[in-house]
């Protein structure tokens, strides 16, 4: 009960921006609902639906989706009324010619990057017949479906229009903003040395990967916004860069051992240039550390006697001002994703996901029909909502479905037998419903562990209490779409379960692999230098190694929900994949906290102490990378890496005067990969869960 009351607050409590999409989604419904009631365009639940999706976290991604909406419902109704055309009168060819479109709806979702459209078209199919099944009439019929195309069409220009001009968040802003945001988290960190502030409190590697992810997508939206030129482009990514280096070395601060007399001049100076380079980012203009050169601490690579996360952070901005005076030549933009999946046409996962999703529809279609249950005409467009790329994703949409649905339907309930009897007009409609609409907002601007219920809490709420343009009071609805999600949820869970089922436990096996490769390929660049010079930007190296781990962290929650027929699968597969990422985040900082500590302390150790170091950092990075490659392998052998500190660290001669205290913090830091690496679990014997032979390219839902 505890870990589910720390999920709720966890993901419940606010966080920069999150106001503001709710705010632009309760407007956009809003306005949706007073435009629907009073010229009474049908299908009110289905628009507010739309605005739902249609409304992003910025401009960028509101613009792309809302015109993938529009595409695809054009597209898709399009099709129907042509399929119609020619098989109203012959309901087997309907079904039939309706199947095989369906089939390559959800087969496009999995290999197209803009597979929304896709899904929109998959829905629609669906979604017109349960129409023709209750509508013997073929004018009421295209009526209808012309009905669908307009209630969902307005509403997506109008939030377009809203998204626009009522409180717009531009990517780039929310990018300026976050960058200034954790400038200040190193600033209060440094001033905590100094005494002049408190720590806000640790930095954590979960801490770190969080926000190294955050900024790689605000910086990728802020290239699709456009307005700006290469030269401004390149200079975002150094920014972002060196962001993410100075919140690296500021989670590595020691503040305990830490003598302010010594080094009082390099912190402040340090607080300085974060001060300068938040004001550079406030006013958008390149930084440069010209005035602070006039202090020797700054400008200066010199570490004599700087704990190394202090050395890390001058260092990573005398890259910013050498990039700013290049003018980012040497920066390069990431390659562009393809449009099309490489395996679409020979991978059979995406072929087995379509034909076992059609299979649900079809089994809840018969039992929809056979039952003559019209208000359970949910039960169908469920096996499709809850068709994810694998069991754990489907499992966690089904959950947050039916929650989501549980709660609506009760609030709808509540508002039916307490509410509606005194409501008298539009007004009091609004003001009744704004509470409810602003929950749901809330919800659906959370994280994706959330998000979905927020979308399923309003749709079920809207369509119980808005679906008329009069006063309702049947509760048969309520009770029969309830039902009809419970129903959908069961046959698609197992149709997934006993048809090719496609768990996420190998690959995730796979991905935690290649972090770890990365992270020993850092280790591996320490112990041989000539390695640095021919390597990309090891800032860069990290950013990416962070988001590998962030899509890792997501595959585990997903994982950790899988059914199963084998009791305790999931369970141990969870519990050695989540202690490998625990080790794993830890080995990326303490490797990073190594490469410092040595730049520090390289320059004024002996040839012995130097050549031991390397010789560490060569052994870590081969032992870390067979543990990965064992990792890998379809039958798991990773054994847990056996090191050992060099003995070298332990002889305190042939050093330089003022030396001491570095290759006292050089071997802590040794000690701390030691850890680490001593941390990762031993995983042996078994293959875990199916998984497709590549990752799956899913852009909708």
């Amino acid at each position: 009960m505890n870990r589910f009351l720390q999920f709720l607050r966890d993901e419940l409590t606010p966080f920069p921006g999150r106001m503001n999409v709710t705010l632009r989604c309760v407007a956009s419904a809003a306005i949706v609902i007073v435009i629907s009631m009073t010229l009474q365009v049908p299908f009110l639940a289905l628009s507010i639906l739309v605005t739902f999706f249609a409304t992003q976290s910025n401009v960028v991604l509101t613009r792309i989706t809302g015109i993938l909406f529009l595409a695809g419902a054009t597209l898709a109704l399009s099709s129907s009324i042509l399929l119609l055309k020619f098989t109203f009168d012959y309901p087997l060819l309907r079904i039939v010619f309706a199947s095989l479109i369906f089939f390559f709806c959800v087969y496009g979702m999995r290999v197209f990057q803009l597979g929304i459209v896709f899904f929109i078209g998959a829905i629609v199919i669906i979604y017109v017949q349960s129409f023709v099944d209750v509508t013997p009439n073929a004018e009421a019929l295209i009526r209808a479906i012309l009905w669908v195309w307009v209630s969902v069409c307005y509403p997506i220009a109008l939030t377009l229009i809203i998204n626009t001009l009522l409180l717009p968040a531009e990517p780039r802003q929310q990018l300026r903003q976050m960058l200034v945001s954790k400038l200040m988290v190193v600033q209060a960190r440094l001033g905590a040395l100094l005494g002049s502030a408190s720590a806000s409190g640790s930095i954590t590697a979960r801490d770190v990967e969080g926000t190294t992810t955050a900024l790689q997508k605000l910086l990728r939206f802020t290239a699709m916004r456009g307005r700006r030129d290469d030269i401004a482009e390149a200079r975002d990514l150094a920014t972002v860069t060196t962001v993410s280096n100075l919140y690296v070395a500021a989670s590595n601060l020691q503040q305990t051992s830490f003598v302010p007399g010594m080094l009082e001049g390099r912190v402040r100076s340090l607080q300085k240039a974060c001060g300068a380079l938040a004001g550079a980012i406030g006013r958008d203009e390149p930084f440069s550390i010209a005035e602070e050169r006039r202090d020797p601490a700054v400008g200066s690579t010199s570490g004599a006697g700087s704990p190394w996360a202090l050395v890390a952070m001058n260092r990573a901005f005398l890259e910013l001002d050498a990039f700013t005076v290049a003018q980012g030549d040497a920066m390069h933009k990431p390659p562009k994703q393809p449009l099309l999946a490489p395996d679409a046409f020979n991978n059979p996962v995406y072929g087995e996901f379509a034909l076992k999703t059609l299979l649900a529809v079809l089994v809840c279609y018969l039992f929809y029909n056979s039952a003559d249950w019209q208000g359970a005409h949910t039960v169908m467009l469920t096996c499709l909502i809850v068709a994810q790329p694998s069991l754990g994703a489907s499992s966690r949409r089904s959950l947050l479905r039916f929650w989501g649905a549980a709660i609506g339907s009760l609030l709808a309930l509540f508002e039916i037998v307490f509410i509606l009897p005194r409501i008298d007009g539009i007004a009091a409609l609004i003001v009744n419903v704004l509470p409810v609409l602003f929950i749901g907002a809330w919800v659906a601007s959370g994280s994706e562990r959330i998000s979905y219920a927020g979308v399923q809490i309003w749709f079920t709420f809207s369509l119980a209490f808005l679906e008329q343009f009069a006063p309702t009071f049947d509760l048969t609805e309520i009770r029969d779409r309830m039902v009809g999600i419970f129903l959908g949820i069961v046959v698609a869970t197992f149709v997934q379960m006993s048809l090719w089922p496609e768990g996420e436990a190998a690959l995730l096996r796979r991905r935690l692999s290649a972090s770890l490769v990365s992270t020993a390929r850092l280790l591996l660049s320490l112990g041989h230098p000539k390695v640095v010079e021919d390597s990309p930007d090891s800032g860069k190296q990290r950013m990416a190694a962070w988001a590998a781990l962030d899509d890792c962290e997501s595959m585990l929650l997903r994982v950790a929900l899988e059914p199963t027929w084998r009791e305790g699968e999931e369970e141990r597969v969870t519990l050695r994949a989540n202690s490998v990422l625990v080790a794993a985040r830890e080995l990326l900082l303490a490797a990073d906290a190594l490469r410092s500590a040595f730049d520090v302390a390289g320059g004024r150790m002996s040839t012995l102490l130097s050549d031991a170091a390397r010789d560490f950092a060569s052994n870590a990075g081969s032992a870390i990378m067979a543990y990965a490659t064992g990792l890998k392998e379809p039958t798991p052998c990773a054994r847990p890496p056996r090191l050992t500190a060099p003995k070298a660290y332990l002889v305190g001669g042939g050093l330089e005067e003022g030396a001491v205290g570095s290759v006292v913090e050089l071997s802590a830091e040794v000690h701390r990969v030691l850890q680490a690496v001593s941390s990762l679990p031993e995983w042996v014997g078994e293959a875990g869960s199916r998984a497709p032979g590549l990752p799956a390219n899913v852009r909708a839902q």
